[in-house]
Parts: structure tokens; sequence; C-alpha cells
């Protein structure tokens, strides 16, 4: 498979999920895209280009069991999270619920948020290591109360990769009328996502991950219960430049021009993994997990952060790094001089994530990864630590 990516062959690429490569198939896509906008670019934007991105949301709804009118897209879910914080109403005294595991991105626009309105943010820290759904449900809703207006929850967390139980907790919130908010980049194409289902009030998530659809593409779901209290964080013309009713979409669509050839490329992607077989590339893609969570644990010495199974970590898994590795005070931008070490000697792309007090490690594996790669990163790591 690895030869559908092109990939530098000299090189092994553990970080699938931070910026995925984009398979041959899916670049020739959008290259197609943005031969026909540039072909006629009057005819495309004016004419083609709302029916294009609509045909796009009803393909990319089927495979997440909602309909096209509840998504719009975004260019990541850092965007989408940002249109959900200007949607909730938050007064005085009230408070957003996350847990100790949200990306830095997320916790910090809601901090911002949450002081702008005097409201509170609230981090709930969840018992290591995970081994029951109820145990992480009763850790996260043990910090709600009756001012909790949004809770916050990856679906797969970014500096842990824990796969969180997003059903229950949504249950578990909507019995205590609290909206929930899913963080879910890595979990498009690495975990089912059934939003019929999850039935939460917003759901984000870029589509360059997992799904390995190109850079700059991802979509906000709105529950049809929030889209009338949707604003925009950029105001353009609204309204639809085809002749179709008006829509609760009309103020995220046209945003002046852009290029959402990237965006029209998501049905190749989705095609590219279905023709492998999505069960089949979330199978092997966790047994090469696994196989890399067995081989650092052993090497590093360290202990996990869930139980061993396909319920708390997918195709990505972090392990500890020792004590013995350096732990920045705070984080300014630049990769760990381990990461960068690991980078330019030896040519592995992997990324190391400060959470909490620790250095930790995480892999992601996808199809062009294999078990050889896994032993030559820890052959590295027990020489350098």
């Amino acid at each position: 498979m690895s030869s559908m990516w092109g990939i530098d062959p000299g090189l092994i690429y553990l970080n699938h999920g931070s910026f995925g490569p984009t398979p041959l198939m899916v670049r020739e896509s959008q290259r197609e895209w943005s031969h026909q906008m540039g072909a006629n670019p009057q005819e495309f934007l004016s004419r083609r280009f709302e029916g294009l991105l609509e045909e796009t949301s009803k393909r990319l709804a089927e495979n997440l069991v909602t309909v096209g009118d509840n998504l719009i897209p975004v260019e990541n879910a850092t965007q989408g999270m940002n249109l959900v914080a200007q949607a909730l109403p938050l007064a005085a005294g009230d408070e957003v619920l996350l847990t100790t595991h949200e990306y830095g991105a997320v916790k910090r626009l809601w901090q911002k948020r949450t002081q702008a309105r005097g409201a509170r943010l609230v981090q709930a820290p969840l018992p290591l290591p995970l081994e029951s759904s109820r145990q992480v449900v009763e850790a996260l809703l043990g910090y709600a109360n009756a001012r909790t207006r949004l809770i916050v929850v990856s679906h797969v967390t970014s500096p842990t990769a824990l796969a969180l139980p997003v059903e229950e907790i949504c249950r578990a919130a909507r019995q205590r009328g609290i909206a929930v908010c899913v963080d879910g980049p890595h979990a498009i194409a690495m975990r089912e996502v059934n939003l019929s289902r999850l039935d939460c009030d917003f759901y984000v998530a870029s589509c360059h991950k997992w799904l390995s659809a190109p850079l700059g593409t991802g979509f906000l779901y709105v529950h049809p219960r929030w889209q009338a209290e949707m604003r925009p964080c950029i105001v353009s013309w609204g309204g639809t430049t085809c002749g179709r009713p008006p829509s609760w979409k009309d103020e995220f669509l046209w945003l002046g021009t852009r290029d959402a050839t990237g965006y029209l490329a998501i049905p190749a992607a989705w095609e590219f993994l279905q023709q492998y077989g999505l069960e089949k590339f979330r199978g092997e893609t966790h047994d090469l997990a696994a196989y890399a969570r067995e081989r650092l644990l052993s090497c590093l010495r360290t202990e996990p952060l869930s139980a061993d199974s396909q319920e708390w970590y997918g195709s990505m898994v972090s392990v500890p790094l020792p004590d013995t590795v350096d732990v920045p005070k705070t984080w300014t931008g630049l990769p760990h001089p381990l990461q960068t070490r690991l980078a330019e000697q030896y040519r592995i792309e992997v990324p190391l994530m400060k959470w909490g007090h620790r250095m930790y490690i995480r892999v992601s594996c996808h199809l062009y990864n294999e078990a050889s790669q896994i032993d030559r990163l820890c052959d590295v790591l027990r020489r350098l630590l």
C-alpha cells in the first residue's frame, strides 16, 4: 500500500495523526476539480459551486449516518470549534466542562471564551488506566452541575490517543440537559461515527487525518435543535448564488472567493478506504498500533494508559516516556529535542507530546506502515535513552 501514497522511501512516517499524507488517487481527484475550476472560474464558482458543496456534504453525511443539511464545510476542526463557541450562549457563572485529555488549542479557545463571558472552564481528570466506560462517564459527569452549559469531549484524544465512550457520555449529558460538542478529528475513518445514534449537539472534525483527505478539509455537524442559533465568525454575503431556498447554512458557504477543491475530493478519500475495506483498515492498523504499544512499553519500561483493547485505542497509541526525558515547563510550539533528533538524524517522523508533567511518544499506524518501522523506532529509542 505504501506505493499508493508517494511517501519518501527513506522516511519512516509515524505521524499520520498530525498531518496525514494524501493518497495519490485523492490528490488526482483534487487536481481534476482544480482543473475544472481553472477552465472557467465564473461558471464553477457562480453556478456550480453550491451544488457541488451540497453533493459532497450529502455523500459525506451518508458515511456519518446523518443528512447533508446538518453539515457545513470547514477548513479544520479548530474552525468548527470556534463556530460552536460563537453560537453557545454563556452568562456569568456558567461552566464549560472538558477532560484533561483535550487538545491544547481547544482548551485555549474555551478558556478565552469563558473568560470573556465571566464563565468558568472546568477540566475533569480521568482515572488511569482506563478500563470501563462507566468509569469514564462517572469521572467526567462528576464535575457537571446545574451551571454546566456544554461538555466538550474528544472522540479520540490527541495527546493520549485514547478512544472515549462518547455515546455513553452524550446519553448521560442529555439526561441532565447538558449540550455536548464532540471533537472528532481522529475518529473519522478510524472509528465508526454514527451521528444519528450519537445524538450529540455538535461534532467537529478534520478530514486530513485518518480519512486521508487533502489538508484544509473538515466539517461541522450541527443538530437541528441548534441550527437557528449558529452565527458566522466571518460575515460575508450570505444567501445563495444559485437560487435555492434559504437555509441556516447560507452564512457558512459563501465566504468570499475560496478554493474548495480539497473538500470536493473527500468522496475520493472515502472511496479509497472503502475499496480496501473500512473494517479491514481498522483491524490491521489497530493490530500494528497494538504491536507498537507492546514493543514501546517493553523498550521504555513504562505503564500503559488503558487496557489493551480496540475499545480504548484504534490506529494510534501514546506511550509514556521515561521520567529521565526532559519535560519543558511551557509549550513554545517547538518540537522536543528528542523528536527533532529522531527526524533529522534517523529520519523517523514521530511526535513527542507533553501531557501533564510527562512526555509521551505517539505512534500513528496507517496502511503504508509496517512492523519493521516500529522495530527501528524501538532500536533507536533504546540507543538514545
